[in-house]
């Protein structure tokens, strides 16, 4: 898979570590910054992460600030992205098996690099189940960012 790493300056050390990591997975990386400590805004990086999911240049998305919060919020005012903040194994698999989410979340201030590992790759594994009730759901959300109100 094609996956894009994007950081603030929070989340810029854990950052460069999942690049690797990605990698090292077999996965094709490319790292859209921040690189170093000098602040940045997080909107900035999370929405050109999320548009090349969007556009098709990248499969997934993986975005690290400090909390992960900023992120999330960030990338999900794009439409058609589903960011999960995730910072156990559980919820990344479920962010995929049930919501598809496309854009993984991680504060580096919340998560060691060993924990941030197994969640990044618990989140690259897990497939979406297709089952129609979640597929029912994701649809409600599509509905909702088209400005028709979900039922």
């Amino acid at each position: 898979m094609k996956i894009v790493l994007a950081s603030d300056h929070a989340g810029a050390t854990l950052k460069a570590d999942l690049v690797e990591y990605v990698a090292s997975l077999g996965h094709e990386t490319r790292d859209l910054g921040a690189d170093g400590s000098c602040s940045v805004d997080y909107p900035q990086f999370a929405q050109q992460a999320a548009r090349a999911v969007i556009d098709g240049r990248a499969d997934r998305a993986i975005l690290i600030c400090g909390t992960g919060l900023g992120m999330s919020m960030a990338a999900n005012k794009v439409r058609g992205i589903r960011a999960a903040l995730c910072h156990e194994c559980y919820s990344a698999r479920m962010a995929r098996e049930h919501n598809d989410a496309n854009v993984l979340c991680l504060g580096q201030r919340v998560v060691g690099v060993g924990l941030a590992r197994d969640v990044v790759r618990t989140f690259l594994e897990a497939q979406f189940s297709q089952g129609p009730n979640h597929r029912r759901r994701l649809d409600m959300i599509a509905e909702s960012e088209s400005g028709a109100e979900a039922v």
